[in-house]
């Protein structure tokens, strides 16, 4: 499965990981993605959705009318 939001597009991103020793090692920082099962009003049916935890913010604030236009 892809680690990537519905909502907001986040991806993985990738850096270093410095010790104290200044060694460098490649590390991936991934999102914070839940698996969440949202009501979609307009439809009158469940979807499940792969969002991050800003996109659970926006839609307790704004609602699923985002979510909806992307599933139309």
């Amino acid at each position: 499965m892809s680690k990537v939001c519905v909502l907001t597009g986040k991806r993985p991103k990738y850096g270093n990981t410095v010790s104290h020793a200044n060694n460098h090692r490649r590390k991936r920082f991934e999102p914070n993605l839940h698996t969440k099962r949202v009501w979609l009003e307009e439809e009158k049916r469940w979807v499940k959705v792969k969002v991050s935890a800003k996109a659970l913010k926006i839609m307790s604030r704004q609602g699923t009318a985002e979510l909806a236009k992307l599933f139309k």
